[in-house]
This record gives C-alpha cells, structure tokens and sequence, in this order.
C-alpha cells in the first residue's frame, strides 16, 4: 500500500472541490490534494455546454468546461496536487482516507483536515417505484446530458420528461435543437422545481407542453420504451382514478431531484440532516467530526454554481486553518431551525465563540410565494435580521445575513429561527 500525507485532503474536483483545495492553499496550508474519481476534472461541468456559470465569481458568463477550467488552472497556479482515476474507498478517523487507482493500486492518504466534496446524484427511476416494464430508453437526465454532449449520442427521437428541475429543462431545450421531439414535459409538483429563466428560457420559448400536478404511473414497452401513462395527482401527490392518458414516446427523461453523495460521510460517523440529505455543519462548514469539513452539492443542492464555489471557499479555508492547529472542535454551538414555510437552513449551527464576526444563513422555502415576502432570524422571539424579497420560490436558495451589531442578545439563546413569509 501505498501511504502519502497532507495538510488538506480534499474528495472531488467539481466547483466545490477545487474551490475549497485552492482556497485552502491560499490560505497557507502548504500541502493539498484533490482525489478525483473521474478521468477527468470538473465533476459535473464538463458535460454542462451551456452559459451562466461564474457570473459572480469571475465576472464572466461561462459555460460549464469554461468554469471549470478557470478552476482547474487557479487550483494549479496554486500549487494543488490534483489526481484523477481514483476512486475513495474509506474514511478513518485521523482523518485517512484508503482510496485506490489504476496508476498506484492501493494509497493511505493521512492528512490534517479533510474536506467532503463529492457533490451529488440524480434519483433513478428505482427511487420513484414507477409501475410497468422495464424497457431500454429510460435515462436520468444528467446521463442523457453526458450522452448528448460528451459522448455524442442524442438517445431518442421522441421523448417525455418526468420532473422539471433546472437539468431536465435544460435538456428539454438541447433534445429540441438536436432534432428530438419533447412531447411533454410533466411536474408532480403545482410549480416548476428548477429555476425561473430555464422555465422561460429552455422550456416556454420552445413551446414544450407543460403539466402540472401531473406524473408517470406507468411506462409501456418491450425492448424499448413505446408510452407512458400520465396521470393526474391530488394534493397528497396521488394520481386521480380517471385523469389517466397515455403519451407515445421513445424515451423518458428523470429530472426528478438531486441527492447529496455521503456514503462515504455516514461511513465514518459524520452526522447528516435528515432533511438535506447532507452533513450537519456549522459556519465554518466543519461537520461532527473533528478536522472534517464539507463543501457544495454535498451539504446541500444549491441552484447556482458561484454559491457552490462560495461556501467551498469557506471550508477550504476553515479546513487549512484546522491543519495549522488554529481551529477548535466548537463545543458551544447555537441551533439554527427551519421555521415558517422553510424546508431547511444552512448551517444548522453556528459557533457561539465566533459570533462577533456575524454569519450568512442560506435555506430554501417550503411552498412558493408569488407576491412580496419577508425572510426573519429570530432568537427567543427577537429580531435579529430581515430581508424583504420580490417573491420566494423553493427552486431558488434564500440567503440572509445575521450582522455583528444584532447578536449581543444571544448570550443566553439556544435556538435562531428562520422564517419567510408574505408581507401582510
């Protein structure tokens, strides 16, 4: 076995890996690594062809392998060891990570501080329980984007896509302009799941049928899928009896939702939030596990890749403070709940030591609210922030910020809430 060292360990080169190992670097520690499992580095971005990405971060409006690249060639000019073709087995307390590759068979890799990075995955058809065959021609949305635009491969002609997250209408519009026909395009949900401008952008502006409260309750076909059966659901996510109608089609598309990837994380005791799907951290993003951190798509989905780079930098940079013995376990943590028409918040705690600096809570609504809304931070029924906002929709992530000026009443506080609601 192989055995190697370091003051930064970071799992994962997407945005939030190479942010949190080239801030980490900056930030003194003076040996980082990246593991990657992949053949090449970016995670998600390299198949993600179209603009938007780096807006804030860069200044620049990027496509995804542009992003990337930017990345990867910062993490570089910083000196970041960056290793592809390696797959992460195990975590140990330490924290050592055992991990394999093809080049040096078995490596232990002992390092000061660990950084979670492994992003996410999309839910299979497997996690949906749909009824009827299993033919060919079934595909996660993220696998029909490799497909289409790494592999060179458009996987059918005729096609329906069950959920409207931000990748299933992206891939509504890139299925469109390589000559497939999207016959529908259906949400279980009375709202879109995925951002507003890939509703108007990729899926209004193309004439994509649309429907609402509506999903898959059956998929047809032999060797390859022929049609599914759509149907209506009530409130309670059911379908209707009688509001059942069938689509022909070639293939079915799942934009169905995103799943942060912790195995690895719930391998080795970190603690995860059973709403997220993530680990429990506080605003250093520091997990229950001493000198183990996390960043990204792992803690939580986020919806814009410059917040994913933000809150890796954050970590990166608590992680190579951790390695320089400058960090502290933090015993002495303040609860942060999810209140009113909020589905989750991050962090879930913050340290009660650091207070003095302030901190940004980030977290998403419940239900959406077409009108003008106001998100709250309260402790023991005391305003500590406000923010007023246009709207408020789940597909968007609410970020508010607690000011150094409003925390000397937490003292004696266990418990902040948050809170977004329609102005009255």
């Amino acid at each position: 076995m192989k055995m190697m060292s370091c003051d930064v360990l970071v799992i994962g080169s997407g945005p939030a890996g190479l942010a949190a190992a080239t801030r980490a670097r900056e930030e003194g520690a003076q040996s980082v690594l990246v593991l990657e499992r992949n053949p090449e580095f970016g995670g998600i971005l390299p198949q993600c062809i179209h603009n938007g990405f780096g807006v804030r971060v860069f200044g620049s409006d990027l496509t995804g392998p542009e992003y990337a690249q930017r990345w990867i060639q910062k993490a570089i000019s910083a000196s970041v060891a960056l290793q592809m073709e390696t797959m992460v087995l195990e975590i140990r307390p330490g924290p050592t990570v055992i991990a394999s590759s093809a080049r040096d068979g078995l490596i232990e890799v002992r390092a000061k501080a660990l950084v979670l990075a492994m992003g996410c995955r999309e839910r299979p058809r497997g996690a949906l329980a749909i009824p009827g065959t299993r033919p060919s021609g079934v595909y996660t949305a993220g696998t029909a984007q490799r497909l289409v635009n790494m592999e060179g491969y458009v996987p059918g002609e005729s096609v329906v896509i069950l959920g409207s997250g931000d990748i299933g209408m992206i891939m509504a519009r890139r299925l469109t302009l390589e000559g497939a026909k999207i016959e529908a395009m259906l949400e279980v949900q009375p709202w879109v799941s995925g951002l507003r401008r890939n509703l108007v952008q990729c899926v209004q502006d193309y004439d994509i049928p649309l429907h609402t409260q509506t999903t898959v309750v059956e998929v047809r076909g032999r060797d390859r899928v022929e049609e599914i059966v759509a149907a209506r659901v009530n409130d309670a996510w059911q379908p209707i009896a009688g509001t059942e109608w069938t689509i022909g089609c070639d293939t079915l598309l799942l934009s169905v939702g995103l799943v942060p990837e912790n195995e690895l994380s719930r391998q080795v005791g970190v603690r995860l939030d059973d709403r997220t799907g993530g680990p429990v951290v506080d605003e250093r993003y520091a997990t229950s596990l001493p000198g183990v951190f996390a960043a990204g798509n792992v803690v939580h989905v986020y919806d814009v890749v410059d917040d994913v780079s933000e809150a890796a930098m954050v970590a990166g940079e608590s992680a190579a403070r951790w390695a320089a013995g400058e960090g502290s376990h933090g015993h002495g943590h303040i609860r942060v709940a999810a209140g009113e028409n909020v589905h989750h918040v991050v962090p879930q705690k913050v340290q009660r030591e650091r207070l003095p600096a302030g901190f940004t809570l980030a977290f998403r609504a419940m239900r959406p609210i077409e009108a003008p809304a106001v998100m709250t931070v309260r402790a023991d029924g005391e305003l500590l922030a406000r923010r007023r906002l246009r709207y408020a929709r789940p597909s968007e992530m609410l970020v508010i910020e607690v000011p150094p000026s409003k925390l000397g009443i937490l003292d004696a506080t266990e418990e902040l809430v948050v809170d977004v609601v329609a102005v009255t």
